[in-house]
């Protein structure tokens, strides 16, 4: 219901919008260099050979993996460990303001000089946050009992995942920042699009390979069945 009445809500208003927004006329855009799809992806590779972008790109392509494993693993042992799904759910709720308000607040030391400044400086604390939730998962086992989980412990979560919030977007928005700001205005939507998309990919293959790592990493035994291996999904099951 909750996904119907929103699909309908954007179906609605990106109609209203096509139908009855007008371009104005009167202004005419500064022209980009390209003129189709060919010469677009020219541009791209142009832009990408260049040394100072290769740099980058190999530094926010790699800039993520050390918390990919917190990023990607974390909610799904604590659901492993028994927390209900929609206890953590609900936990994503008070987020929403926090996610809205973070944006405005970090934009203000983003807008100067050197954007990346506030990358640099989350990114310890980011790397403190993964340990943290390293012994969130470890400890939820210590402080469940018959009926469920106590209350403190869901405070705990909560403010581990509002600090977790705080310093992802402090990256994400100085890496936005620096984007925009070194992106050719010439051709800005191209440049900007590019970097920001090898962006994105640096935050998903890590997590993609620390959910491929989880099972073989996963230390587990056997309880009452002598000299048999569970190393194995299979085997585990068997």
């Amino acid at each position: 219901d909750f996904l119907f009445f929103w699909g309908a809500v954007f179906l609605i208003t990106t109609t209203l919008v096509a139908l009855l927004k007008k371009e104005n006329k009167e202004l005419t855009p500064t022209k980009e260099e390209t003129k189709g799809i060919t010469d677009t992806y020219r541009l791209l590779f142009s832009i990408i050979k260049m040394p100072a972008v290769l740099t980058f790109c190999l530094l926010i392509l790699t800039a993520k993996v050390g918390f990919s494993a917190a990023d990607a693993v974390t909610g799904l042992k604590l659901v492993e460990e028994g927390v209900p799904k929609e206890h953590l759910a609900l936990l994503a709720v008070p987020m929403v303001p926090l996610q809205i308000i973070l944006p405005l607040i970090i934009s203000k030391y983003t807008a100067g000089p050197q954007p990346l400044n506030t990358f640099y400086k989350a990114m310890p604390f980011r790397l403190l946050l993964g340990l943290e939730f390293a012994f969130l998962v470890w400890w939820t086992p210590q402080v469940k009992h018959e009926g469920g989980f106590p209350v403190y412990y869901y405070v705990v979560v909560l403010l581990s995942y509002a600090l977790h919030q705080i310093t992802l977007y402090s990256m994400y928005v100085a890496i936005m920042a620096f984007n925009a700001k070194v992106s050719d205005p010439l051709i800005g939507g191209t440049y900007m699009t590019l970097l920001n998309t090898v962006s994105n990919l640096g935050g998903n293959w890590p997590s993609t390979v620390a959910l491929w790592l989880v099972d073989p990493l996963t230390v587990k035994e056997c309880a009452g069945a002598q000299d048999h291996a569970c190393g194995t999904t299979a085997a585990a099951e068997v």
